[in-house]
């Protein structure tokens, strides 16, 4: 009697959260940046936005909801935001991608520019970076890489370029040594990106559900990986129409192990897995596009 007493006290939840209220939440991710929340999410969706009830003071979930919907330009959206979006990464995920950048940047005709369009903690964008200084052999090419996410408080990270030592564990020692510097004294234990790769990569906070994206092509490559699986079909096919002008003809498109592109826009065709070109079939009207978007 005990025992069944304490499990039922530990299942109830600090605060009420209804399906109405978790119903809420779905649509105001979704139409704020085109998440769609699966309906398993529920308790993944209590546990983060519970903690935003906890730092405003507000003792009910419909009450925090009904506060955040009356204040379209508070800043609680973006911690809303924030707590809903997942960042799961490391350096050189899925690195199949990465030999392939390496030959499609070799011996560019002018600046190389490339678009992490989910840039996360960071070590997306700086594998990037590594992958063009090591094809090109220099520690300053002439490139650059623009790293957007939508989550400010992961693009803080980013930006510092600083991480644990056992990130680096799965990385050849060599590489290690050249692209990151040791924290010594209070900083053992940690790692800095080298200032030299960090100077090749800028970090803007960017939603792809917005209608102005502060990036500028025409980009060599755009890297948007395990982004699109939070995304419906329509969200989806609205997000590749807006690549397509801003990519050079001969371009790259990366996508996500889990994504596939070819049954959403006709604008791209299969080039190896889970990378894309421009369909050359349609890539007048692209490049059409992209000069109109430039005047």
């Amino acid at each position: 009697m005990v025992t069944s007493v304490i499990q039922k006290q530990e299942t109830v939840k600090e605060f009420e959260f209804t399906p109405r209220d978790f119903e809420r939440v779905r649509s105001l991710i979704y139409k704020r940046a085109g998440i769609a929340l699966a309906e398993s999410k529920q308790e993944m969706v209590y546990s983060r936005l519970a903690r935003r009830l906890r730092a405003t003071g507000i003792r009910s979930f419909q009450a925090y909801l009904d506060d955040l919907e009356s204040r379209q330009d508070s800043g609680e959206w973006e911690a809303f935001t924030n707590a809903l979006t997942t960042n799961l990464t490391s350096f050189f995920r899925e690195a199949h991608h990465f030999p392939i950048l390496a030959d499609h940047v070799r011996n560019p005709k002018e600046p190389l520019l490339i678009w992490c369009a989910a840039s996360s903690t960071g070590e997306e964008p700086y594998s990037i970076a590594i992958t063009i200084c090591e094809a090109l052999g220099t520690l300053t090419p002439q490139a650059h890489v623009i790293a957007t996410d939508i989550d400010t408080n992961v693009l803080a990270t980013a930006a510092n370029g600083i991480y644990p030592i056992e990130r680096l564990d799965k990385m050849p020692p060599e590489r290690a040594r050249r692209f990151f510097l040791r924290g010594k004294g209070e900083r053992a234990g940690l790692v800095r990106v080298r200032p030299e790769l960090r100077q090749m990569v800028t970090f803007k906070q960017l939603n792809l559900l917005s209608d102005d994206w502060p990036v500028n092509g025409p980009f060599d490559a755009i890297f948007c990986r395990n982004v699109m699986i939070y995304f419906d079909k329509p969200t989806q096919g609205k997000i590749l129409s807006r690549f397509a002008p801003l990519m050079k003809p001969d371009a790259l498109l990366f996508a996500g192990h889990s994504e596939n592109f070819l049954y959403v826009s006709d604008a791209f065709k299969l080039r190896g897995k889970t990378v894309y070109e421009l369909d050359p079939a349609r890539g007048m009207a692209h490049r059409a596009a992209a000069r109109r978007i430039e005047k």
